[in-house]
């Protein structure tokens, strides 16, 4: 598979906020050959980089794990012998692109919480400016989940013009109030570390625990309840675990669980990779993101959009609910955009589209090759809100 991989600067660049700066580079990987039409847009999600595929590279920004491997290159959904799939570090982000732990070269030091706040528009226009310098005026697709699928939708909006087919995966027009209200807990425990100091901490001390609690919700707010209990039931944690967090005095004489220690080192690892600045800069973006800003509403916010979509749901994700994903299916309809609805049915909670390339894979492929009318497209889909009978849907973990 032929990679490109690098950092592409493109000037000057003004923010959603009016805030500049001076130069604004962005990590990019590139892969297949361009032939004009054939231009794939693959947006990442919250904490990934544009090390999309290629699991055999270990040079992406520190991120050694392709985060969409099964899904991109040779023979597979994306298929890099069709396709151009480019992925793009959004601002903000700490794995190559301008983000605040760069260095301002006003200063000499790095930005710190001096960094413009940045917006899903502005990931938009970013990725259309790297696309220029790499000679992409349009797109045949651009897909992405999660928050990744908000920035599909940005492109929509934004540039009607060009892309023909969007595919906005485990994604809705904006967070609801219960995300919300996780996403502000987890910046809180960020930002009250007192190793954050005021996101100005690059000289000491970064604030781990403040992030590692933050990436810990994270973490459940990706899983089902279905999951949880097969994953990790209420099993003791293995003789060999270590509890990485300070534990009270009767905490020796309870068990260290499973569930506990899964999260305990998954944090850890977390740190050691990620800017807690970018963590709280990038769920800002994506809390604040709403695709009806500026419009009436979602419809005519996609009104300009003549092309086709593909949105995708999971049943047991109650991040992004299959009814957040039919109310964006039906602003499509009512924008006139033609629009299939394909619900996979999985315990896996929000991470279904990361873990889950069997049944993600084949609507994929069928609607970059076919649009709606691809036959695996047509599998599960709903066709109309009013008659479709949703599986049961985990909508909140705290259910009673």
């Amino acid at each position: 598979m032929n990679v490109e991989h690098g950092t592409v600067s493109v000037g000057e660049f003004e923010f959603d906020c009016g805030e500049t700066i001076p130069d604004l580079e962005l990590a990019y990987e590139a892969y297949g050959e361009f032939d004009g039409e054939n231009a794939v847009l693959v947006c990442h999600a919250l904490t990934g980089s544009a090390h999309v595929a290629g699991r055999d590279r270990v040079d992406s920004a520190d991120q050694a794990r392709a985060w969409w491997d099964d899904i991109v290159g040779p023979g597979k959904a994306i298929d890099t012998t069709e396709y151009y799939a480019v992925c793009v570090n959004v601002p903000g982000s700490c794995y190559g692109s301008t983000g605040p732990a760069s260095e301002n070269p006003e200063t000499g030091e790095p930005y710190g919480t001096d960094f413009p706040p940045v917006t899903v528009r502005d990931w938009t226009e970013a990725q259309r400016a790297l696309l220029d310098e790499l000679g992409v005026p349009h797109l045949h697709a651009v897909v992405g989940g999660s928050v990744g699928g908000m920035n599909v939708l940005e492109w929509a909006k934004r540039h009607p013009d060009h892309v023909e087919r969007i595919v906005p995966i485990a994604t809705a027009a904006r967070l609801d109030p219960q995300c919300l209200a996780l996403d502000a807990i987890a910046r809180r425990a960020i930002t009250t570390d007192p190793n954050w100091d005021r996101g100005h901490y690059y000289d000491g001390e970064p604030p781990r625990d403040g992030l590692a609690l933050a990436r810990q919700l994270g973490h459940v707010m990706y899983l089902s309840k279905a999951s949880m209990e097969q994953k990790f039931g209420r099993r003791a944690a293995g003789r060999d675990a270590v509890r990485t967090f300070p534990v009270d005095a009767a905490g020796s004489f309870f068990p260290y669980r499973d569930v506990e220690s899964y999260l305990d080192y998954n944090a850890e690892k977390f740190t050691e990779r990620f800017d807690a600045n970018s963590y709280l800069y990038l769920t800002r973006a994506m809390d604040n993101y709403d695709l009806a800003a500026g419009f009436d509403s979602d419809a005519d916010a996609l009104a300009a959009f003549d092309g086709e979509a593909l949105v995708m749901s999971f049943t047991a994700d109650w991040h992004f609910t299959t009814q957040q994903a039919e109310a964006l299916a039906d602003s499509l309809r009512a924008a006139d955009a033609g629009v299939a609805h394909h619900v996979i049915d999985s315990d896996h909670g929000h991470d279904a589209f990361l873990v889950e390339p069997d049944n993600v894979g084949p609507p994929l492929s069928d609607f970059l090759d076919a649009g709606v009318d691809g036959k695996a497209v047509t599998d599960s889909v709903v066709e109309d809100s009013e008659e479709s009978n949703f599986a049961p849907v985990h909508n909140s973990l705290f259910s009673r």
